[in-house]
């Protein structure tokens, strides 16, 4: 008998009764506009639902980088998902857009069910929490490619917002008020140092007890990134939010600067919110400066919203209802595009 693609370490029979099991999961995410069901071709989206004069669609896309390499070691994999949903998500809120739908793409060694499963519910719950339907997606199985339990996650979103309320920084001006948004830890950012300056040098293991923290070193490490959609989308009902920026790679020093207009600059102060004893850790055990830290971390805050000094105080206010914690961090100045931090 000749060979089949299963010999070659593709399993289409298991492939298929994953999709039956993930079925339920993703049917959960469903909203008004979702036409279909998963298994076609592509994924169908109707915007007859929604009630807009001139209509935008915003797309993201974005992984979950060498944080991935975590998941493997602890065999934790929910909780990437959820990175993966927030990457994009939080990508396209900085324009003032609603997250529609999602698609993943999961490529991977060998197919595992469990792993697959645990991937399909973080993403399932990253969806919920930014409202947003699982459109579709695609798990390739590719042996030989991947070191054995291993994986690589990509993501894709689109939303939507009113031309008219699109949100480009155009509009700051000196003056206005920084808003910092706490971080949930360090989302999915700087994992490639954090693994060289920890774990690499064999100082620590990733299921080690460090007095700072209540879990291990690598569940503080996992923890996912917090989805921020839900309360940007409120507070856009109510305020005129002049600028967003969601704190990614680069640090607050780097992705700041790229919603502010020609002739502005923000200065920080860097004791205005407190830090997670995460970033301390890390910037102690690699003997990191202060600047690589701010250019390579989010060092707490994952959002920063630029409001009218008059509008802070209610803005923080709202977020505080929310149950998001926010600080006053800084105030718009003259410049050209830098970010102080003192």
């Amino acid at each position: 008998m000749g060979k089949s693609y299963k010999d070659a370490g593709v399993d289409i029979s298991l492939a298929n009764q994953i999709v039956e099991k993930i079925k339920p999961l993703i049917s959960k995410t469903s909203i008004p506009g979702v036409l279909g069901g998963i298994g076609g071709f592509g994924g169908l989206f109707s915007l007859a639902e929604q009630k807009y004069k001139e209509p935008v669609l915003v797309s993201g896309t974005d992984g979950v980088g060498t944080k991935l390499k975590l998941a493997f070691a602890l065999n934790k994999h929910d909780t990437v998902g959820i990175d993966l949903v927030a990457m994009s998500v939080n990508d396209i809120i900085t324009c003032g857009a609603k997250p529609l739908f999602f698609l993943d793409y999961i490529s991977i060694g060998k197919l595992s069910e469990k792993v697959v499963v645990e991937l399909i519910k973080g993403i399932t719950e990253g969806c919920k929490m930014a409202d947003c339907a699982l459109l579709g997606g695609e798990t390739a199985e590719m042996p030989g490619f991947y070191t054995e339990g291993e994986y690589d996650l990509a993501g894709f979103t689109v939303g939507i917002v009113e031309k008219s309320q699109i949100i480009d920084g155009r509009k700051i001006k000196e003056g206005d008020s920084v808003i910092g948004i706490a971080s949930n830890g360090l989302h999915s950012n700087g994992f490639s140092l954090v693994r060289k300056v920890l774990f690499e040098s064999n100082k620590y293991k990733i299921d080690d007890k460090v007095p700072s923290f209540e879990e291990s070193l690598g569940e503080e490490l996992l923890r996912p990134t917090r989805i921020y959609v839900s309360p940007v989308l409120h507070l856009l009902e109510k305020y005129k939010i002049l600028g967003i920026a969601h704190i990614t790679g680069g640090g607050l020093l780097e992705n700041i600067p790229r919603i502010l207009p020609e002739g502005a600059s923000i200065r920080i102060d860097q004791k205005s919110w407190p830090k997670p004893s995460i970033f301390t850790f890390i910037q102690k055990e690699g003997e990191i400066s202060d600047e690589e830290m701010y250019r390579t971390f989010n060092m707490g805050i994952g959002m920063v919203l630029v409001v009218s000094q008059n509008d802070a105080s209610k803005v923080m206010d709202e977020l505080k209802m929310t149950r998001y914690n926010s600080y006053l961090i800084g105030q718009v100045i003259k410049g050209s595009k830098q970010i102080i931090i003192r």
